[in-house]
C-alpha cells in the first residue's frame, strides 16, 4: 500500500470564546489562543459563528482571518445572514454544520439529503467565490452520496456517536459507529470527495481514526480546550500531533 497522505490538525477555539463570555470581557482570547496552538504545530483553526452568537463573535471571525497565518475554517449553519459573512470574510473554507438555538452542542450531522434543495445554491454560491465548501454529516451512504452531487468539495464525518461510546465503554455501540466510520470514508473518497473527520475526539480516538489513510484532516476542539487548562495549548498540540503520527504510522503495516 502506498503512504498515506500528510494529516492535517485543525483547531477548534470556540470554547475559549465561550470562557470569555461568561464574564462578559475580552479574556481570554480566541485569537491569542489560536496563533499559539499554530506556533505549536496546528495546521489550522475552526471557528464556529452561531445564529446566537453564544462563543464566537463577529469580530472575532474578523480578527481570526486577518490575524492567523493558516487556514481559517468558518463553522456556520445555512442561513442568509452566515452566506453574507462568509462571503465578506473570506475564509479557505466554509463547513455547513446543522444548528439548533437549544442544543449544548452539534447534536448530528447535516440531513443534506433532507435539504438538498436548499443547500444547492448555497453551496454554488461559496464555490464560485473560491471558498472551499465541506459539510458536516453522518458516515451514511446516501448523505455521501448527495454531498458529492452537490460538489462540495470536502465532507467532514461527525465521529460524535463513536467517541461517546468509547468513552462510555459501550463496545458493542463503538464497534458498529466505528464500522459505519470506516465505510463512510472508503465511499466518500471513491466519489472524489476529500475526507475529514470531528466531534468528540481526544487522544485516543484521534489515533485509532488517523490510521485510515482515506482521512486527510481532523478537527478538535473541546477536548483541546480542557487539556489545555492543565498542560498548555502547546503541550496539548504536541500530544496531539504525536498520537495522529502514531496512527498515521499504521497504515499500510
Amino acid at each position: 500500500m502506498s503512504k498515506a497522505a500528510p494529516l492535517r490538525l485543525g483547531i477548534n477555539v470556540d470554547h475559549v470564546a465561550t470562557l470569555r463570555n461568561a464574564r462578559g470581557g475580552a479574556r481570554p482570547d480566541p485569537v491569542r489562543l489560536a496563533l499559539a496552538a499554530i506556533a505549536a504545530g496546528a495546521d489550522g483553526i475552526t471557528a464556529h459563528l452561531r445564529e446566537d452568537r453564544r462563543h464566537i463573535r463577529d469580530e472575532d471571525m474578523a480578527r481570526l482571518k486577518a490575524e492567523i497565518s493558516k487556514p481559517l475554517n468558518f463553522e456556520m449553519a445555512a442561513t442568509d445572514d452566515m452566506l453574507r459573512i462568509s462571503l465578506a470574510t473570506k475564509p479557505h473554507a466554509v463547513c455547513l454544520v446543522p444548528e439548533r438555538r437549544q442544543e449544548l452542542t452539534t447534536e448530528g450531522g447535516l440531513d443534506v439529503v433532507g435539504q438538498h434543495n436548499a443547500l444547492a445554491p448555497f453551496i454554488a454560491r461559496l464555490n464560485d467565490a473560491g471558498i472551499r465548501v465541506s459539510l458536516f454529516i453522518a458516515a451514511d451512504h446516501r448523505q455521501i452520496e448527495m454531498a458529492a452531487k452537490l460538489k462540495a468539495p470536502v465532507i467532514e464525518i461527525h465521529t460524535g456517536g463513536w467517541c461517546d461510546a468509547v468513552v462510555d465503554g459501550h463496545k458493542d455501540k463503538a464497534e458498529a459507529e466505528w464500522k459505519r466510520i470506516v465505510a463512510g470514508a472508503k465511499l466518500a473518497q471513491a466519489a472524489g470527495l476529500e475526507v475529514h473527520a470531528g466531534h468528540g475526539l481526544d487522544y485516543e480516538t484521534a489515533e485509532t481514526i488517523s490510521a485510515l489513510p482515506e482521512i486527510r484532516e481532523l478537527n478538535i476542539g473541546y477536548f483541546m480546550m480542557g487539556e489545555a487548562l492543565f498542560v498548555g495549548i502547546a503541550e496539548t498540540v504536541r500530544e496531539m500531533r504525536a498520537a495522529m503520527d502514531r496512527g498515521r504510522a499504521k497504515v499500510g503495516a
